[in-house]
């Protein structure tokens, strides 16, 4: 026999949604129910408790330190970047400053011109979500690095950017030189996701370049495209780019995900 409607605290009975069951399918909300002309207690709480979430994670800063400490732990060479945002604040209230960097880094980068240039620069940027970079950029670096070295590909020191955006990334590509740049950013966030990292890939990286040029890498995280699954991604686009020197629309990503048990292998780490 199926179970009443619960009773509210305003005595009107909450209604369970025919869609109910959908849920167990996924984190978005779908067939929440309803109490009267409203929606239950306890979804109004949890939809509150989820904006708090994604606003927390858009103010969050960045721990720059920390994230070049575990790179170094890694033996991982990285360099301290910033944007032309200097605060938070800023960095909300004008996206463009976040796509340059400051003048302090911009000189750094300048400084290293000298050098022969490398294959690909990895940028690693808050974006709208610090939270998504501190919890799952470092294990997409660890696999996808690890393929990288063994086919011998000059890797530039990774670049940890403080109030940064994806376009920020062709800046740094352009100074260093780098046949390809990979941002990886905190996206912003959703009301089921508040920690979702987003890898942009660019090749022939300049100044000016628009998102048409680009291809992206969304939902990476545990809940959504896991850390194998991305990485395998992120390899193949990144070869692709480097051996038909393109990226952006006229690049697709069609190669076929391997099976569980075939990603294991390829990323001995991901499990």
């Amino acid at each position: 026999m199926a179970k009443p409607p619960a009773r509210t605290n305003s005595g009107v009975r909450a209604q369970r949604d025919s869609w109910s069951t959908l849920r167990r399918f996924t984190s978005a909300r779908i067939g929440l129910g309803r109490a009267g002309g409203s929606i239950p207690t306890r979804e109004l709480l949890e939809f509150q408790l989820a904006h708090a979430r994604a606003r927390d994670a858009v103010n969050h800063a960045f721990d720059v330190p920390a994230f070049s400490e575990a790179l170094s732990a890694k033996q991982i060479d990285s360099l301290s970047l910033g944007s032309a945002a200097g605060d938070r604040h800023t960095f909300i209230q004008r996206p463009d400053l976040g796509r340059i960097l400051d003048d302090e880094s911009k000189a750094l980068l300048q400084s290293k011109t000298g050098d022969q240039g490398c294959d690909v620069v990895f940028v690693i940027a808050d974006g709208l979500s610090a939270l998504a970079v501190e919890r799952h950029a470092l294990p997409v670096i660890e696999m996808t690095r690890a393929h990288l070295v063994r086919e011998g590909w000059r890797i530039a020191p990774y670049c940890l950017v403080g109030q940064g955006r994806v376009a920020i990334g062709d800046e740094i590509g352009a100074l260093l030189q780098a046949q390809l740049s990979v941002v990886l950013i905190g996206e912003r966030p959703g009301l089921s996701s508040p920690d979702s990292l987003g890898a942009y890939l660019t090749f022939d990286p300049l100044p000016g370049r628009s998102n048409a040029e680009r291809n992206c890498i969304s939902n990476i995280r545990p809940e959504g495209l896991d850390y194998a699954a991305a990485a395998f991604k992120l390899l193949h686009l990144m070869r692709q780019a480097r051996a038909r020197k393109l990226s952006g629309i006229a690049l697709k990503e069609d190669a076929p995900l391997p099976a569980p048990a075939e990603l294991q292998k390829l990323f001995p780490n991901s499990a």
